[in-house]
């Protein structure tokens, strides 16, 4: 089975900042494209960011200079480095990839999705 395992949501003052971590484990042969979505209440799920497996990126006009995108295809793992941050970046966060498992077929995988509140 392959999953994409989060962290590093929370709650943190206007202005400040957050690491979001996901790792994809499980018998994976590939990972083409990873990226992060979001979704606050009453909203749909949008992107924020995505990147290639070669490291091309891109980002939503909403936090572009202010999220960086990340990967370390070693570790299947995509970051997203959230700075200056703002109560409208309040929403769920959810981690997907493209991704090819060693005896499957091509999916798409979301991860469970972590929450960030941004708040005084």
């Amino acid at each position: 089975q392959v999953q994409l395992v989060e962290s590093g949501g929370g709650l943190v003052q206007p202005g400040g900042s957050l690491r979001l971590s996901c790792a994809a484990s499980g018998s994976i042969l590939s990972i083409n494209t990873m990226g992060w979505y979001r979704q606050a209440p009453g909203k749909r799920r949008e992107l924020v960011a995505g990147i290639t497996r070669g490291g091309s990126t891109n980002y939503a006009d909403s936090v572009k200079d202010r999220f960086t995108i990340s990967r370390d295809n070693a570790k299947n793992t995509v970051y997203l480095q959230m700075n200056s941050l703002k109560p409208e970046d309040t929403a769920v966060y959810y981690c997907n990839a493209d991704l090819t498992p060693l005896y499957s077929d091509s999916l798409n995988a979301w991860g469970q999705g972590t929450r960030v509140t941004v708040s005084s």
